[in-house]
């Protein structure tokens, strides 16, 4: 496998690859945990949040032209409400807060240390802004779901060892289709976070 190429770009420096990244989320997303059914105008608007705000930071991981993977964040006081609203009810500032929007690489790429690099870039960004702490959310489904594989290992030993912990207060869900489903249905999310240094 070459060396992947990782750039760095904020807000509206994205546009260019705006339908890569798209169609790679969809991608990624659809396997478990996720098993996101994605559409193209939901990603568009969904993303076009992200490059119309200068405080966002896109890392994108290129094999030749290719774009196989790509880590985004922006400041928690831009997000949704879903995302806000657990910190404010639990007395965290969203202004102390950077978010991580997601984290997708195709599996072919996996394994090579370039999850940790979009860690260590999302958290120099972070700091490099004068944010104290940085979050993401992460689904949690059911430990016997159907579309569970049999090799199933979840990321929180890799999250852990960077230094996250899963913060079960700090819970929200958000709807998304389900693959096999006709309509969107609300998912669990527990965030996770790291204090910065």
């Amino acid at each position: 496998m070459s060396e992947l190429n990782v750039s760095l770009c904020q807000g509206s420096a994205i546009t260019p690859h705006l339908p890569a990244l798209a169609r790679l989320r969809i991608q990624v997303f659809r396997d478990f945990p996720y098993l996101y059914d994605g559409e193209l105008s939901y990603e568009s608007e969904y993303l076009g949040r992200y490059a119309e705000n200068p405080n966002s930071l896109f890392v994108l991981a290129f094999d030749g032209g290719s774009l196989v993977g790509a880590a985004t964040g922006q400041p928690l006081q831009d997000e949704v409400d879903e995302f806000r609203h657990p910190f404010e009810a639990n007395g965290i500032n969203p202004e102390r807060v950077f978010y991580y929007g997601e984290s997708v690489l195709l599996h072919t790429y996996r394994g090579c240390g370039t999850g940790k690099r979009f860690l260590a870039e999302r958290e120099a960004h972070a700091k490099r802004q004068g944010f104290d702490i940085v979050a993401f959310c992460a689904v949690e489904r059911p430990a016997d779901h159907p579309a569970k594989p049999a090799d199933y290992q979840p990321l929180h030993g890799f999250w852990n060892a960077h230094g996250y912990q899963r913060h079960g207060e700090l819970a929200t869900t958000f709807a998304w289709r389900d693959i096999g489903e006709q309509v969107e249905s609300h998912k669990p999310m527990v965030f996770w976070l790291k204090t910065l240094s």
